[in-house]
């Protein structure tokens, strides 16, 4: 489900006809995230790290609201909940576009995820299913790269308003530390770098708790 937004009454509506006129919208940051507590948590649960932070990463999405709108036909629409499309790969090295539906109890969204990816794995292609929605985030791992910034393929001229997250290679620092690279683009007509570090702050938190 998703709500109009009332853009008349939005104190960004000049921010929005203002940015979404532009070639790029989007804006983009690179954090590092401590993910030391994390790690020790996906392993006590024997679960995937990667399905871990992917749903700590849709738990922060679906609790900033900007993160929440999409742009269709000019106006701004407000999602009742965001899910994810990743990229899986593929033992022969190529990966495909999935779809996995976001649900706050982690272990309902981990067997989603493990059906999607398997799934997958079993088909060859880039686009393996239909995308009828965009109340998604495009989400990639990139897990042999530590990087410090990272560009996207985009279309200019495709209708685009989705947050891209991305993830980087797991570090190990002194007295066992792990952190990891998080790069996140987003659309400037619809939020800011105020919104950007409250979704950060809300993943850290996030990756921190027990």
């Amino acid at each position: 489900m998703k709500t109009l937004l009332d853009l008349e009454n939005w104190n960004r509506k000049e921010h929005f006809q203002h940015f979404r006129k532009m070639e790029e919208p989007f804006f983009g940051a690179t954090v590092e995230i401590d993910c030391t507590r994390a790690y020790q948590t996906a392993k006590s649960l024997n679960t995937s790290f990667f399905i871990y932070y992917l749903h700590k990463t849709l738990v922060a999405v679906n609790s900033i609201e900007n993160f929440k709108y999409r742009i269709a036909d000019d106006k701004i629409y407000s999602n009742d909940r965001v899910d994810v499309s990743a990229t899986i790969g593929r033992e022969d090295g190529t990966f495909g576009f999935s779809l996995i539906e976001y649900h706050p109890d982690f272990r309902v969204f981990e067997q989603n995820a493990k059906t999607e990816i398997e799934r997958i794995q079993n088909t060859t292609g880039l686009f393996t299913r239909e995308f009828n929605d965009d109340n998604v985030i495009h989400f990639s791992a990139i897990p042999w790269l530590n990087f410090t910034s990272l560009s996207h393929a985009r279309s200019f001229t495709y209708p685009d308003s989705c947050p891209k997250i991305s993830f980087g290679k797991m570090m190990i620092t002194e007295n066992d530390k792990r952190t990891i690279a998080m790069s996140v683009h987003v659309h400037h007509g619809l939020m800011d770098g105020l919104h950007m570090g409250q979704f950060v702050d809300c993943f850290q938190e996030l990756m921190n708790a027990n």
